[in-house]
């Protein structure tokens, strides 16, 4: 199933995606047919993260997989995030 989830994604997904510097990585797909991912790059932490996840996103998945029944974002603050707001935390107290 996880090679087809992929080439969903990377055909109809990503590239949307990668148009704004961001990614997204599935982490798991249960039994019951929800698929858990993260967003990456400067997707993560978007504000628009919700509007993504829901309009871009559950609508392409579950469209083309069936199997699929629900499309579950899990948030967390990328890397790269942190070290941008370090740097301006850093900059700011100077």
């Amino acid at each position: 199933m996880y090679p087809e989830i992929e080439g969903v994604l990377d055909q109809y997904v990503r590239p949307l995606l990668r148009a704004h510097g961001g990614d997204m990585e599935v982490l798991e797909l249960t039994d019951d047919g929800v698929l858990r991912f993260r967003l990456r790059g400067r997707c993560a932490g978007c504000p628009a993260a919700d509007l993504t996840t829901e309009d871009l996103i559950r609508a392409e998945v579950t469209q083309r997989l069936p199997q699929v029944r629900q499309v579950e974002l899990v948030y967390e603050v990328s890397e790269e995030l942190l070290q941008q707001a370090r740097a301006i935390l850093r900059d700011h107290h100077l």
